[in-house]
């Protein structure tokens, strides 16, 4: 596949706002509000399944506005998903009539094209609110099953107005208009080509992006790579690789870094955490039984999360 590039441009004269930059500050005994608009998975623990207690744990009060409705992730065979496009639209005017405040608004997995203009009546609503993207729409150099050409398109289009952007190397593809394929997706990439990645996506517009997950050969560490506009200068935060895959680890690291930041954290800071929340809890996964059918286990390490306030 290969994805059009989005009609998007870079945003002129942004400020700098490097990675030590604290992009939320929490006040006193106030508790934020997000919305968190990802779809809801009955079994296999991800979107909002994972996007709740992570930042709740964080004493943030979620505000939940699902996408679609999973039996299971689509990893399993037989899933069944709803479409929740048409009542978005209703549920959302709803909270503007009982005048319902939102801080940041942290978007993930979406079930249709239409459901970015949703979003961008969010930012409508609240254009005070910290805009988190996390494209969740490919990995490893494939194109997640209800994806289609159009919503990755729309799906692009939404991680360039991002306040903070967290793609994996095939959601960036996709993003840039790169071609990716099924002989695509290795993560071993030098640093001279990670950092073109996320000044090209700052360059789209995104004002913070978080490349995740350069794995290379022969090396034993997971690399993230955090770009900010405004400044040259690119962070790199790195994690013990653990040999094995889980699904949801990326809904828990994106989850984690905004709980960071929401508890007043700089980004750098969050990037850390994040990182070290996902490798602590692929520990305590591999310990549970059919651990790579049931998804990331992160609850025994919820206290981490509260001990950031």
């Amino acid at each position: 596949m290969t994805a059009e590039s989005p009609a998007c441009e870079g945003t002129e004269g942004a400020s700098a706002e490097g990675a030590g930059l604290r992009l939320y500050e929490r006040e006193g005994a106030y508790i934020p509000r997000v919305a968190a608009v990802h779809d809801l998975c009955g079994y296999g623990k991800c979107s909002l399944g994972v996007a709740i207690p992570v930042l709740s744990a964080a004493g943030c009060d979620v505000c939940p506005v699902p996408t679609g409705l999973f039996s299971s992730h689509t990893a399993f065979p037989g899933w069944y998903m709803h479409d929740t496009t048409d009542i978005l639209a209703d549920y959302l005017a709803a909270w503007r009539g009982i005048d319902v405040d939102i801080d940041a608004v942290y978007s993930g997995f979406l079930g249709a094209p239409e459901q970015v203009d949703i979003i961008r009546s969010l930012y409508e609503t609240y254009p005070g609110a910290l805009r988190v993207v996390d494209p969740v729409m490919a990995d490893h150099g494939k194109v997640y099953p209800t994806y289609t050409p159009e919503l990755c398109d729309a799906m692009a289009e939404l991680a360039c107005g991002a306040d903070v952007l967290t793609p994996n190397l095939t959601e960036a593809a996709i993003i840039l208009g790169e071609p990716i394929g099924d002989d695509w997706g290795g993560t071993d990439i030098p640093d001279e080509e990670a950092h073109r990645l996320v000044r090209a996506l700052l360059a789209k517009g995104a004002k913070h992006v978080v490349l995740k997950g350069v794995k290379r050969q022969g090396e034993d560490v997971v690399r993230n790579f955090v770009g900010s506009q405004g400044t040259d200068e690119i962070v790199e935060v790195s994690n013990e690789y653990l040999p094995y895959l889980l699904h949801g680890t990326g809904d828990v690291y994106a989850s984690c870094l905004l709980a960071a930041l929401m508890a007043g954290r700089t980004l750098a800071e969050a990037v850390a955490f994040a990182g070290d929340f996902v490798h602590d809890a692929m520990i305590v996964s591999a310990e549970q039984p059919h651990f790579q059918e049931r998804g990331v286990s992160f609850e025994p390490l919820l206290g981490k999360v509260t001990a950031l306030l």
